[in-house]
């Protein structure tokens, strides 16, 4: 490997960050190490990463230099950030609180690479301050994608086992499992308010009890906000709740400005589809005596080209996602859409150098070296095949949603 492995920086549920150095360049870089079964293989959240990192370039997303895959392991390359935002808090707040300047910036940044990600019909799922990272120039990065999905198109549900629970949306605690951008917007309101004051806003022991929290500050919705998200998620059974009056957030913020409470407000509003969306955050008054960031392009990154065709067609010239069929549209044929190569992922294979080796991954029904298959089956779930840094159609990431 090309890379010299340094200090362990950290520990995760399937992968191990060090710190490390490139052997070429010298640039201090991360290397996050998953260790492979031989069984299970690639976990599928590795994947995710890496299928929704290799498109999603933003001063504020954390890069995603390379990916090394050995027989026993997979090795994702990253920019090196030195610390989280919660060890930031630690280290240079009073007592975890930020200074208001300071608070505005992170913010500003926050929604500016969830606006991106949401712009390119990504949710990333697992917004803390754990998975958001600071370099030396105080740029703020969203980092751990590892939970983080595609949508856009008709779906069936994604698992409620997402976002730490004391930045869980309310309507996922409900049991919610068709949300959308509003869940990340939810997890923002959260980080926001902690900045601001230093301890977690709302500090539940389970589900119930941080949905409890929740309605004791914010207040308890009324029935026909209740039917209303119900509505939106039939899964969702709804039980009686006591009634809680909403208590002033300036109460709970008194360092907070009046702009900061409206703002947070609009963050946290127990309906999702109430909930102010990220691109319309950065453009709320909190933000408008605030000297952002210099007008240079790459720090405005155009989105991403929109879908023009209809759901499950391939339009011909495209540059964004490709849907394929789900069960309640007709099978298609993959023949059009598929890659004629097994290039799926592009991921490194082999022990040398990241600049040699050959591509390979795998897909549904497909194996290293083999090609994906011509057809898919009527009951196919919706899946996305996202062309990986706008090359040619050789080389795709399939997503499964």
């Amino acid at each position: 490997m090309n890379y010299v492995q340094l200090e362990k920086l950290g520990e995760g549920t399937y992968a191990t960050v060090y710190k490390g150095r490139s052997r070429t360049t010298n640039e201090i870089v991360a290397l996050k190490e998953i260790h492979l079964d031989a069984e299970e293989g690639t976990p599928s959240t590795a994947i995710r990463e890496i299928s929704l990192m290799k498109e999603l370039k933003h001063v504020n997303i954390v890069r995603l230099y390379d990916v090394i895959h050995t027989e026993t392991k997979l090795v994702l390359i990253f920019e090196y950030c030195d610390q989280d935002l919660k060890k930031y808090m630690d280290t240079h707040g009073e007592r975890g609180a930020l200074d208001p300047m300071t608070v505005r910036s992170f913010m500003y940044q926050l929604l500016k690479g969830t606006a991106f990600c949401h712009e390119n019909r990504v949710l990333h799922r697992d917004l803390k301050p754990q998975n958001l990272l600071i370099n030396r120039k105080g740029e703020l990065k969203l980092g751990d994608f590892g939970l983080a999905r595609a949508f856009g198109v008709p779906v069936n549900t994604f698992s409620n086992e997402v976002v730490t629970l004391w930045y869980r949306a309310p309507d996922v605690l409900l049991g919610s499992r068709t949300y959308s951008t509003s869940i990340d917007i939810w997890s923002c309101g959260c980080i926001f308010a902690e900045m601001i004051s230093g301890v977690p806003l709302f500090r539940g022991r389970d589900n119930q009890d941080q949905l409890l929290n929740i309605m004791r500050i914010i207040g308890t919705p009324d029935d026909r906000t209740l039917r209303k998200i119900s509505t939106d998620s039939p899964e969702i059974q709804l039980k009686s709740f006591p009634r809680y009056a909403k208590v002033p957030l300036q109460n709970m913020l008194p360092k907070a400005t009046p702009q900061a409470i409206d703002l947070l407000e609009r963050l946290l509003q127990f309906d999702p589809a109430k909930r102010i969306s990220a691109a319309d955050a950065l453009r709320h008054p909190y933000f408008h005596s605030y000297n952002t960031l210099p007008m240079n392009p790459q720090l405005n990154p155009q989105p991403m080209q929109a879908p023009q065709a209809p759901y499950g067609a391939v339009p011909a010239e495209y540059g964004g996602p490709i849907w394929l069929s789900s069960a309640a549209g007709p099978a298609r044929s993959a023949a059009a859409c598929w890659p004629t190569s097994s290039h799926v992922l592009g991921i490194r294979r082999g022990s040398g150098s990241p600049g040699s080796g050959s591509g390979s991954g795998s897909g549904p029904g497909s194996s290293a070296g083999s090609r994906c298959p011509a057809s898919l089956p009527a009951t196919i779930q919706p899946v996305c095949i996202w062309p990986l840094n706008r090359r040619p159609r050789s080389n795709f990431v399939l997503i499964s949603v």
